[in-house]
């Protein structure tokens, strides 16, 4: 079974920086895309970064040149390094497998003065 388990979250003043964590077992890790997700209250989950098995990524246009996400195939971890951060991004960040729909519990991310 997949298990995906995100640590990292936590709340910063606009401008501040994070660094999230996703640790992923039950998966052949290396073989496949790896993604960060969030969702705000009211809204439909977005794609926000994603990072393939030959580390190529893509992001959203709204935190490109500030979010930068990397994977340690070694240890089965995927981050997300999130600087500058505003308001906007104030959401649940899920880790996630496109290719089995599978997404972690989420970690709560919160950018207020």
């Amino acid at each position: 079974q997949v298990q995906l388990v995100e640590s990292g979250g936590g709340s910063v003043q606009p401008g501040g920086s994070l660094r999230l964590f996703c640790a992923a077992s039950g998966i052949a890790f290396s073989f496949v895309t790896m993604a960060w997700y969030r969702q705000a209250p009211g809204k439909q989950r977005e794609l926000v970064a994603q990072i393939t098995r030959g580390y190529g990524t893509n992001y959203v246009d709204s935190v490109k040149g500030r979010f930068t996400i990397s994977r340690d195939n070694a240890k089965n971890t995927v981050y997300l390094q999130m600087n500058s951060l505003k308001p906007d991004d104030t959401a649940v960040y899920y880790c996630g497998v496109p290719i089995v729909t599978t997404w972690g519990q989420g970690t709560q991310v919160t950018v207020s003065s």
